[in-house]
Formats: structure tokens, C-alpha cells, sequence
């Protein structure tokens, strides 16, 4: 590796520190700001029951349904009194609890998975989640959410299973809300059908709080977005903030997703969103809950005087080979690169996953996907490997050449270059030649940095001493909290570390050293502990990749080293191109010629001098 390799080296890592530090940054400000906000208003408010969002939504809207006291309810139509029940509704993936009051779910397992705890895994339950109509009946908005519904179960031969739920408003006014689970799927449709209640358009209330199912709550909270897509194919997403509220007026939505790291719930309008509003709740949560989301929609509606409003409802994993099934847009929900780095996604997409899936066909240690993606790509990518240690062999071939040149033109820093140029010119030598092969690893880089730890596959998949390789492997825990490192040691990332140092001192002997940047001697021993604290709260999965690549790394240069690179033939060959100077490249002689120009200003200037 010379001078050229370790500049590389140091872009990507730049790169990577930059990038991590400016979400951290982001994130602590997130916290901070949540922390004295929830002081400030512990000042002024009563402490309130945590989770009790429905009630302060009630308190900041009322309806006329609520206006209306206990002696007027008697005469009222039956959707104004009643006693709130329980349903269940499930299948072979989901497990639903209803609410006759309102009409909607109040709690959602999902089946196949367990939190990191190995508790039934809910996405959401309790107070706080509602979807909800606002009708304007008798002068005034009464919400789906204070009605009370009678309910009608259908079990279809084929295993799919429908609750009806109806309500009486009276004077021929009724509401059905009309859910229909299939036997084995994650998608719910869901009918609003209006009779005799002529409305252009509907207004709807989403509500969630999504529930704390994973190791460290903070990555959770910190991985919490919602994702839109328009009926022009176009999508979008912002991660979830205190107060960040979100209008999208753009044009009509084919859906709205809230995830929570590697679960989520969708839902899909058939006709579309025409406006949607997306406000985060900053108050109350607790350890229990990552986030708490209130959306309100509307749907445009036919004029007449029956009106449905149809739309499917998606609660289950983020599992990016489901999500494309749907062909949805859904597989947008995992993050695989965005924002500067994009375009990793695509590398993913087109390169990763599917290396991915083919592996995990027939080989269930996750463990080992890894170390055979790292091979095969490594593999891939062996060719620039070994133009960057054969640019670094002529480097340090040409390095006594280089050394009677520095040695020559001490004193004029500007002629050395230029000489030095024309020997790497003549020797047939890229000096780029030994940055590039390394530059163009960034993409793969990064695109392992977005998906090991957004991938579902490797949630809750043991390997080694690692319970979890989605999440940090903890093998002591301090207690404390240490300042840039964190409360706990990693293995992986401190055997990453080690293994990063162990390939500096390895290249050590084999990289050229300039005595004018002794920055550079040492760069390469610094990066891997700036790296230490950053990677420790990191996915296994991530830091094991980056640990057992580094080994590759030197098995690799040994290898190459030893057997294919013969620095007594390259010494030999670059004496003959010497022989036979080749014409310079476009790139050579406009560096020269810049060198040129610089000598020429400065003999100007001392003139003048």
C-alpha cells in the first residue's frame, strides 16, 4: 500500500466518521431537546398517565359525540350507547384485537416473532392507537372512534375471516367498518361504507404507538421514520423528530407507513390519500413505547348517497423479499442507502441481496452467509485488489530513485515533482494507481454499512458469542456510561480494531514513505480507535464483516505478495520502459505543465524580489 493507497484509505474512512458523527449529532440533539421539553411541561401540567394519547386527543378535539351527557344518551340512536368489547381476529400470521368502540384494532401480535426479551412480539397495544372516520351528522363531526359498534363475524371456508361492525346513528344513518383478514397474510383490507350520510370527503385519524421490542431502545427510537408514496410512483421519507410535522399536499398518496426498525404498519388507500398530515407525539412516552404518531387523511369520495372507502391495512415484519411480493413501493421501507449515499441501494439491490438469498437457500448459520459474501465479493473485486498492490510494488521498486531525486532537489520542492513525474512516466508507473482500486470499494462499503443492520434476516440470529446480529454483541456491561465509547464492550469492533492495526503494521513495510507528510505514516494506526467508539454500538453483523474483511485483506496481500508479484521482474520491466519512453498521457502533461507554470511564477517573483 503506498502513499496513494493510504490516502484512499483515509477518504473512506473520512467518509464513514463524517457520516456517523452527523447522525449522532443529530440524534443527541433529538434527545436533548425532548428531555427539557418534557421538563418544561412536567412545570405547568400534572403529570399525565403514560400512553393516555387518546385522552389527550379527546382533550385537545372534542366531538359532539362527547358533548352530549350521560341523561341525553338514553334517547340517543344505539351507536351512542353501549359497553366497549373485545374481539380477536387472527391467522397464521397475525393476531388482531378489536374494540367495539370504534371499531378498530387496539392491539396487533405478530406471530412468527418474539421481542429481544422473547416476549409475543405486539407492535402495537392499548391506548394510543385508533383509526378513526370523522362524520358530520346533525350539524356536527362525531367521530368512529366514540361510536359503539355491533359486530358481525364471518368465517369464509377458505380460512379467510371478516368482522363486520355497524353502527346505528339513526334517522337512516349507519356506518359499517368492514375488516377482512385472509388466512395467511400480513395484509388486512378494510371498508368504510357510508349509508345515508352524503359527504364529498371523508376526514380519517391514524393513530399509533409503536411498542419497544428491541435490544437498545435509543437505535430503535433513533430508526423510527415514515415513508409515503404518491400515486406517481414517487416516494419519499423523513425520520421521525419532536414536533416534526409533515403536510403532503403534492398530490394524492397511495399509502402511509410508519417503521419502527424491522416492523411496520401501512396503510394503502385504493383510491388514494388526497391530503395527508403525519404529526409526531412528544408526550407521553415511556420505556415501553419507541414512538407515538397521529395522521390525518382524506379521501376524496363519489357524490351519492352511499360512499366506501376502501384500503388495506399492512402490519408485519420489514421483510424486503414480502414487501416486493406486494409490488407496492413497499421495499422502500428498508433503508439500503439514502440521502448522499443512495446510490448504495442500488448496489444492494442489484449485487448483495440477491448474493444474500442464493447463500441463505441452503445455509442457515448466518455466520457463514457473511464470510461467504466477504469471499465472493472480495473475489469480485480482486482485480483492483491486485492493481493496487502491484502499483504499490513499482512504488517501492522505484522508491532509491525516487529518494536520489528528493535528495537532488531538496531545495526546489516544485522541481522534484516534476522529475519525479517524468520518472513515473517513463517507468510506465500510474502514481493513482494504488488510490483508485481502493476508492472504488466505497460503494460496497457502504452499502454493507446500510444493510446488515437494517436486514430482518439477521434479527435475532445468533453467531458465536453474538446472541443478536442485528444488534451490538455485549460481552461486559459497565454499568455507566463511558463518554464516546459506551456502556458496554463489543468484541467484534475490538476485534475489528485489532485486525485494522494488524493490517497497518503489515502494509507498514510494504508502503513507500513520503518524510515530508509523516501525517501519513501514522494515519493508518489512528483511524481504527477513532473508529472503536463509533462501531461499538453497531450490529454484529456489521463489525464481524468488518473484522473477518480485514483478514481477507491480509491473507490477500500475503498471498499476492509472495506469488504473483515479482518485484525483480518489475524492477527489470520498468528499466526497459524506461528504454522505450512512451508518450505522455493528457492527465501527465497538464500536470506538468502546471508544474511548469508554478516554477516559472516563483523564479518571477524571487526577479522581483
Amino acid at each position: 500500500m503506498d502513499r496513494n493507497s493510504i490516502i484512499g484509505f483515509a477518504l473512506i474512512i473520512l467518509l464513514v466518521i463524517t457520516y456517523v458523527f452527523y447522525n449522532q449529532h443529530v440524534q443527541k440533539q433529538y434527545y436533548e431537546q425532548k428531555r427539557l421539553d418534557s421538563i418544561a411541561d412536567a412545570k405547568i401540567h400534572p403529570k399525565a398517565t403514560p400512553l393516555d394519547t387518546a385522552k389527550l386527543n379527546k382533550q385537545a378535539t372534542p366531538t359532539a359525540a362527547e358533548a352530549i351527557n350521560d341523561s341525553l344518551r338514553k334517547g340517543m340512536p344505539p351507536a351512542y350507547n353501549g359497553q366497549a368489547q373485545s374481539l380477536k381476529l387472527e391467522n397464521k400470521k397475525l393476531a388482531l384485537e378489536f374494540s367495539t368502540k370504534g371499531a378498530f384494532p387496539t392491539s396487533a401480535e405478530i406471530k412468527a416473532y418474539k421481542t429481544y426479551g422473547q416476549d409475543p412480539l405486539y407492535l402495537f397495544k392499548g391506548n394510543g392507537n385508533q383509526l378513526a372516520a370523522i362524520l358530520h351528522v346533525n350539524n356536527g363531526d362525531v367521530s368512529t372512534a366514540d361510536l359503539y359498534f355491533t359486530p358481525t363475524i364471518i368465517n369464509e371456508p377458505s380460512g379467510d375471516k371478516t368482522i363486520d361492525f355497524m353502527a346505528d346513528l339513526g334517522g337512516g344513518k349507519k356506518i359499517d367498518i368492514i375488516y377482512t383478514l385472509l388466512a395467511d397474510d400480513y395484509l388486512m383490507n378494510c371498508n368504510i361504507h357510508l349509508t345515508g350520510i352524503p359527504t364529498s370527503t371523508l376526514t380519517m385519524n391514524w393513530q399509533i404507538a409503536g411498542l419497544h421490542t428491541e435490544k437498545d431502545i435509543t437505535n430503535e427510537r433513533a430508526s423510527c421514520q415514515v415513508y409515503y408514496h404518491f400515486k406517481n410512483d414517487n416516494d419519499d421519507y423523513f425520520t421521525i423528530r419532536n414536533d416534526d410535522r409533515k403536510t403532503l399536499s403534492d398530490g394524492p398518496v397511495s399509502w402511509i407507513g410508519f417503521r419502527k426498525q424491522y416492523f411496520s404498519s401501512i396503510l394503502v388507500a385504493n383510491d388514494g390519500f388526497s391530503t395527508a398530515e403525519i404529526a409526531p407525539k412528544s408526550k407521553p412516552l415511556d420505556s415501553s413505547v419507541a414512538v407515538a404518531l397521529s395522521n390525518n387523511m382524506e379521501v376524496a369520495l363519489k357524490p351519492g348517497n352511499d360512499e366506501t372507502v376502501s384500503l388495506k391495512w399492512y402490519i408485519g415484519p420489514n421483510d424486503y423479499k414480502t414487501f416486493k411480493v406486494y409490488k407496492m413501493g413497499f421495499d422502500e421501507m428498508v433503508p439500503l442507502g439514502y440521502g448522499v449515499m443512495a446510490f448504495v441501494k442500488y448496489v444492494n439491490k442489484g449485487l448483495l441481496i440477491p448474493i444474500f438469498y442464493f447463500l441463505s437457500s441452503f445455509i442457515t448459520n448466518y455466520g457463514i452467509i457473511i464470510m461467504l459474501m466477504t469471499l465472493m465479493i472480495r473475489l469480485i473485486l480482486s482485480f483492483f485488489t491486485y492493481k493496487s498492490y502491484l502499483s504499490a510494488a513499482k512504488m517501492r521498486v522505484l522508491k532509491p530513485e525516487i529518494d536520489a531525486l528528493r535528495t537532488k532537489y531538496a531545495d526546489d520542492q516544485q522541481k522534484f515533482g516534476m522529475e519525479q513525474m517524468k520518472l513515473y512516466r517513463t517507468a510506465g508507473v500510474n502514481p493513482l494507481g494504488g488510490c483508485l482500486p481502493t476508492l472504488f470499494q466505497i460503494p460496497i462499503l457502504f452499502a454493507m454499512y446500510y444493510m446488515f443492520p437494517n436486514f430482518l434476516e439477521f434479527r435475532q440470529k445468533p453467531f458465536l458469542w453474538a446472541k443478536d446480529l442485528s444488534t451490538y454483541d455485549s460481552i461486559y456491561n459497565f454499568g455507566f456510561n463511558i463518554p464516546w465509547y459506551g456502556d458496554h464492550i463489543s468484541l467484534f469492533t475490538l476485534l475489528m480494531t485489532a485486525s485494522s492495526l494488524w493490517l497497518a503494521i503489515y502494509n507498514r513495510n510494504m508502503t513507500t514513505q513520503d518524510p515530508n507528510n509523516p501525517a501519513l505514516k501514522y494515519m493508518p494506526f489512528i483511524f481504527p480507535f477513532m473508529l472503536l467508539g463509533i462501531f461499538n454500538k453497531m450490529a454484529a453483523a456489521l463489525t464481524f464483516y468488518y473484522t473477518f474483511s480485514n483478514l481477507i485483506s491480509i491473507a490477500m496481500q500475503f498471498v499476492i505478495q509472495k506469488y504473483f508479484i515479482d518485484e525483480k521482474a518489475i524492477h527489470a520491466q520498468l528499466q526497459e520502459n524506461k528504454n522505450k519512453p512512451a508518450a505522455p498521457s493528457k492527465w501527465a502533461q497538464k500536470l506538468e505543465q502546471i508544474q511548469k507554470a508554478q516554477q516559472e511564477k516563483t523564479k518571477q517573483l524571487g526577479g522581483k524580489k
